[in-house]
């Protein structure tokens, strides 16, 4: 590689980790089409991702760029900068354990689906690459129609389509304050390029930051969105642990880390940020609190967990929810595989059912408690420390947002130990509704792959580890800037109350659970996510389908008035020219036929009249002959011409009478 620069190089690699999955996609897809067979196609997924991995290493340690025109003062440009340094080589690593985990099924190693995590995973890339808006767009775009595809994935179900549409949609809707940021930038006299926005003119500026903090929410199911991220957990589980760990959901958050500068150019997007995300950490904790189903309560802690990457996007704390939301990444692709293995296995995910599941698959069993007792928050496990260091930030901003925030932490810990009593205890004897609620969504194997649990041992490592990455010495390093680091004190009396809400929350539960008939109805409530779903459709679908009902009425009116008046005007016209036929031209072409016949019989009267005129003159002109021979054979020579003047002479005269009869036809 001689006269090749290591920028050069590097920037080649910065484009490998983003085309290489999709490359290997379209391969993929067009062997497939062929019909050609493709039994590996899992491994063949696992290693793009794993080199794109191992491409992204030097180019987050050099901070490679690369840049390509695109429109006229902007740059569809590409670079490792401020949280992309952490959340590029985790979303990878993430994506390839994932892949390898859905290879052990028949159904989730199909190349179809292998495709479509690659899709994914590329726009993903991108997305975090993205150094403009118009980069930001493709990738984030392409991110929610693969989105879309993998939860509809078993397109034969009607609900599992729908699902896919409802979150499509609703991101979508929410994506639209992306390209009103995007015209209020060009409004503003930026260049589109992400650093930039922050300097648009002011009155420009709060529209930008109205619009990217709209698509931001809409992406990481913050109220009132959350709700897509529910029906979301109709795709496939591998589907699920990418889209709710490292992609989709996290880059929400991932955007307000990164457009931090713009959310604190405004007196007041940072502090509604901040607002948005704390009270979803705690509305959303408590919808976790209750769930049933296994799948649901992480999708609802994923949303709550999320909450608190907003919060630190929305109080300045841009390193540490960096780091949330890398650890957070870790803990939550664990979950998901876990509960798709035992989905799989005992085809169901309702709590109740999943007793004691940790016991009979040890290894598996493992891995899950140490990703739960993560996601609780309890130390000295990653998420401890990264949601200390948010809550830090949180108490230099305002004493209401920490409390808050420290509800939601509590919160945390109590559907944690939900999730972690109800795998690890040991059933019932003799409890006929466990077995009643195995099978019911489909015919479990019975059995887990040795794969699995090994796939997961690197997960539940970083759940374990990656809070290392808020510790003070580490968290001043990253990329990002720090509002506060928790003291000594700080994480000592989070510690106590993580610890004792832990020990509450699991007598709770080993007691049964139960709730007072007081707590009863709002229970039901937030089981089913607060209602939002049901409300969007009363508030936005229904109007919005009568709408387009009444004006496609209106519209077959005015079509319909429209065509009966054509058609009355064309009957019109054509009954006056029916009158005009039979009173004009046929009138005339009787007459005209009637004048036909009569000067036919007239000329065939003239024929005949004719016909006589040329019998009688040849008789005479035979009887002159007959003079004329007589007089020449005589000698009388006189005579003779005479005769012949006078037989040219009624010639002449025949042919002018012919000539005249014939002109007078």
């Amino acid at each position: 590689m001689s006269g090749v620069s290591v920028d050069q190089a590097l920037q080649v690699l910065l484009v490998v980790v983003v085309v290489l999955p999709a490359l290997t996609a379209a391969a993929l897809t067009a062997l497939t089409l062929g019909g050609r067979a493709i039994p590996h196609a899992g491994r063949v997924g696992v290693l793009a991702l794993a080199l794109a991995a191992l491409a992204s290493w030097p180019v987050v340690a050099s901070n490679a760029r690369v840049a390509t025109p695109f429109v006229v003062g902007a740059d569809l440009g590409l670079a490792a900068t401020g949280p992309a340094v952490v959340l590029l080589p985790t979303m990878l690593v993430v994506a390839a354990l994932v892949l390898v985990v859905a290879s052990t099924e028949p159904e989730t190693r199909e190349p179809r689906f292998v495709s479509l995590m690659l899709l994914f995973t590329s726009a993903a890339a991108l997305t975090v690459l993205a150094t403009s808006l118009p980069t930001l767009l493709l990738g984030w775009e392409l991110m929610g129609a693969m989105s879309y595809a993998l939860i509809g994935y078993r397109y034969r179900d009607p609900r599992r389509v729908s699902s896919g549409a409802t979150a499509f949609l609703t991101t979508r809707a929410a994506d639209l304050g992306l390209y009103l940021a995007t015209a209020a930038a060009l409004a503003g006299g930026t260049d589109l390029s992400l650093d930039a926005l922050a300097g648009a003119d002011p009155g420009w500026r709060d529209v930008v930051a109205a619009g990217v903090l709209v698509a931001a929410l809409g992406k990481a199911a913050q109220l009132p969105f959350s709700f897509w991220l529910d029906r979301a957990m109709d795709g496939p589980s591998p589907a699920s642990a990418l889209l709710h760990s490292a992609a989709m959901v996290a880059l929400g958050g991932y955007l307000l880390i990164r457009l931090s500068p713009l959310l604190d150019a405004t007196t007041w997007a940072g502090t509604t940020a901040a607002w948005v995300g704390v009270t979803t950490a705690v509305v959303l904790g408590a919808v976790a609190v209750v769930q049933t189903d296994l799948k649901r309560l992480l999708a609802a802690s994923t949303a709550a967990q999320l909450g608190f990457v907003v919060l630190a996007a929305g109080v300045g704390s841009t390193a540490a929810g960096a780091s949330h939301l890398v650890a957070h990444a870790a803990v939550k692709s664990l979950l998901f595989l876990a509960a798709g293995a035992w989905l799989e296995a005992l085809g169901t995910k309702r709590l109740s059912a999943l007793s004691g599941v940790a016991r009979r698959w040890p290894a598996l069993g493992a891995v899950a408690v140490a990703g739960l007792l993560a996601l609780s928050g309890l130390p000295p496990l990653s998420l401890w420390v990264t949601k200390d260091a948010i809550l830090a930030g949180a108490h230099e901003e305002s004493l209401a947002l920490y409390l808050m925030a420290l509800v939601g932490s509590l919160l945390a810990v109590v559907y944690a130990m939900v999730a972690l009593v109800a795998i690890t205890r040991t059933p019932p004897l003799g409890d006929m509704s466990i077995d009643a609620a195995l099978d019911e969504e489909r015919r479990g194997t019975r059995t887990v792959s040795r794969r699995v649990p090994l796939s997961l041992a690197p997960l539940a490592l970083g759940a374990a580890g990656l809070g290392i990455l808020a510790a003070p010495p580490v968290l001043d390093r990253l990329p990002g800037a720090v509002t506060a680091e928790p003291s000594a004190l700080d994480l000592l009396l989070t510690s106590l109350m993580v610890v004792v809400t832990a020990v509450l929350a699991v007598a709770w539960q080993r007691s049964g659970g139960s709730y007072s008939p007081v707590v009863t109805a709002p229970v039901r409530v937030l089981r089913d996510w607060l209602g939002l779903e049901r409300a969007v459709h009363r508030v936005v679908v229904r109007p919005c389908l009568r709408a387009a009902e009444l004006a496609a009425r209106i519209d077959d009116r005015v079509i319909a008035a429209g065509a009966t008046g054509a058609a009355r005007g064309a009957l019109r016209i054509a009954r006056s020219l029916a009158g005009l036929d039979q009173q004009v031209l046929s009138r005339g072409v009787s007459s005209t036929a009637r004048r036909t016949v009569q000067l036919a019989g007239r000329a065939a009267t003239g024929e005949a009249a004719l016909a006589r005129l040329v019998t009688q003159v040849g008789a005479t002109a035979r009887s002159g002959g007959r003079v004329v021979r007589r007089t020449s054979s005589s000698g009388q020579l006189h005579q003779y011409y005479l005769q012949l003047v006078g037989a040219v002479l009624v010639v002449l005269a025949v042919v002018s009478v012919v000539v005249l009869v014939e002109s007078s036809r």
